[in-house]
């Protein structure tokens, strides 16, 4: 993962981030992060969830073929332990 700093931040917005971090149990880093991931378009979890199943209502999906595997190795044999 990589290292992120940031210089001369308004020293309201520094307050603001830190009392809403603060007002969900995160530290200020914690708090950047997830606002910064929320702004790059990052979904997770039940936002995910929630898209999909407006993005597809009504989709009955497809079928897709079995895959082969002809080339597997076979499965260990413990039967001697």
């Amino acid at each position: 993962m990589g290292t992120l700093t940031i210089r001369n931040i308004d020293d309201g917005v520094k307050e603001r981030l830190r009392v809403r971090a603060a007002s969900r149990g995160h530290s200020m880093e914690e708090e950047a992060r997830v606002i910064l991931s929320q702004a790059m378009g990052g979904v997770s979890g039940e936002a995910l969830w929630t898209l999909s199943r407006h993005l597809f209502a009504g989709e009955s999906g497809v079928e897709l073929a079995q895959a082969t595997r002809a080339n597997d190795r076979p499965s260990p044999d413990f039967s001697n332990r």
